[in-house]
C-alpha cells in the first residue's frame, strides 16, 4: 500500500515556510521534513554538489516512508529535480519554481527583481523560466549573501539582516522593479522586513501558496488526498542539531514536535537513535 506521508526537504529551516502551507491547506497529512542543516547554506555551493544530497536525502525521505517528495528548496530544484525524476521514476516530485510567470503578469513597471542564490540563477531550470514567460519584461538577478545564514540563526529582524536586505533592494528599487520575486524558500520569513524597506507599493511574491496546492492536487491524482478525522503526525529531522531545529520550527510556524537527527555516511543518511547519542 502507498504510504500517506509527504516528504519535504531543505538545506536547512527555509523549506518550513513550504511545510506551514502544506500544513494549512492538508493538516490530515503524515509529513516529514528533513534540514540538512550539516551543509547549510546550499547557494554557494556546486550544482553536482547540491544534487548528490538531493539524491541521498530523497533515498532517506523514501526509506521513511514518503510517497511524495517536495523539494522545498530553490537550489536544490535547480540542482536536481531533473536528475531526480530520472532516477526515481515512480516518484512524485514537486520543487521550486521561479514565480516569474505571475510576476510578469502583473508587473506594472515591467521590471522585477529576483532575490535567490548563485546556484539557482546558475540552473537550467530557471533560465528555461524566465525564457518562457518573462516576454517583455526586465528580470534583474540579484542574490542577497549571507541571508540565509542569518534567518538559519533566526535573526529576522535584526540591524545586520536590516543591512543585507537594503543592500539588495536598493538596486532594484532605483531601476524602477514593483514586483519581487522570492526565489529562496527562507526569503518569506522575512517578509515583514522586505515589506518595509520597498513600499506598500511594491508586490512581495511568496510562491509557498502555490506549492502547496500542487502538492494537494498531486496527492489527489495518486490517490493519497482522502480526509482524515485525527490531524496529521509531523516528523522533524536534521543532519545539524536537532534541538535548534525543533526550537527554529516552534519560533517559525508555531509547529511544537520533537526533531530526531540522521547523519550522512559518504552519499547517505543514516537515522540516529537519541538514546545512543551522548
Amino acid at each position: 500500500m502507498a504510504s500517506r506521508a509527504v516528504g519535504i526537504f531543505d538545506s536547512g529551516i527555509g523549506g518550513l515556510s513550504i511545510l506551514r502551507e502544506i500544513r494549512t491547506r492538508l493538516p490530515g497529512h503524515d509529513l516529514i521534513y528533513f534540514a540538512d542543516q550539516a551543509h547549510v547554506p546550499y547557494g554557494p555551493r556546486s550544482l553536482d554538489e547540491v544534487r548528490l544530497f538531493s539524491e541521498g536525502i530523497t533515498r532517506f525521505l523514501l526509506d521513511q516512508g514518503a510517497g511524495l517528495i517536495v523539494v522545498a528548496c530553490n537550489t536544490a530544484s535547480a540542482a536536481a529535480l531533473r536528475p531526480l525524476r530520472q532516477m526515481f521514476p515512480t516518484v512524485r516530485f514537486v520543487g521550486m519554481e521561479p514565480a516569474i510567470k505571475p510576476a510578469a503578469q502583473t508587473t506594472e513597471t515591467r521590471v522585477l527583481g529576483v532575490l535567490a542564490t548563485p546556484a539557482t540563477f546558475q540552473g537550467e531550470l530557471y533560465a528555461s523560466v524566465v525564457e518562457r514567460f518573462s516576454q517583455g519584461v526586465r528580470v534583474i538577478n540579484q542574490t542577497v549573501p549571507g541571508l540565509v545564514e542569518r534567518i538559519e540563526a533566526g535573526d529576522l529582524t535584526g540591524s545586520e539582516t536590516l543591512s543585507l536586505l537594503q543592500a539588495a533592494l536598493a538596486p532594484l528599487l532605483a531601476e524602477g522593479a514593483d514586483t519581487l520575486v522570492l526565489a529562496c524558500t527562507h526569503y518569506p520569513f522575512v517578509i515583514p522586513i522586505i515589506t518595509e524597506i520597498a513600499g506598500p507599493s511594491v508586490r512581495v511574491i511568496d510562491p509557498s501558496p502555490a506549492i502547496a496546492r500542487q502538492v494537494e492536487r498531486i496527492l489527489g491524482q495518486i490517490g493519497l488526498a482522502a480526509a482524515r478525522s485525527r490531524p496529521g503526525q509531523l516528523r522533524l529531522i536534521t543532519s545539524g542539531d536537532p534541538e535548534l531545529l525543533r526550537q527554529m520550527a516552534e519560533k517559525l510556524i508555531g509547529e511544537q514536535a520533537p526533531a530526531e537527527r540522521a547523519v550522512w555516511d559518504g552519499n547517505r543518511l543514516t537515522s540516529v537513535d537519541p538514546a545512543t547519542e551522548h
